[in-house]
């Protein structure tokens, strides 16, 4: 079973853009993010290490926000959520 977990408004303060006061002064910029992620084990066997870390995800998403990019298409490409190694 999948579902689709969201993220919303996360707000950071970066450093993308063209112009160069974009890039000293920076901006706020906010990020929504969803993801889709299997539950089946979660489900099944009631153990947190089956199932997503939020916090992981904002750390993952803020990181990479901290990356300046003159496009912010680009700096949002540059997030990439991959499936923790599990135990099961």
């Amino acid at each position: 079973m999948t579902t689709k977990i969201e993220l919303k408004s996360m707000r950071f303060y970066a450093y993308h853009g063209v112009d160069p006061q974009e890039t000293r002064v920076g901006n706020w910029f906010i990020v929504d993010l969803m993801v889709t992620v299997d539950l089946v084990q979660a489900i099944e066997n009631d153990n947190l290490d089956s199932t997503v870390n939020y916090a992981e995800i904002y750390e993952v998403v803020k990181s990479e926000m901290n990356v300046p990019s003159k496009l912010i298409e680009h700096a949002l490409s540059l997030i990439h959520i991959s499936e923790p190694t599990r135990p099961y």
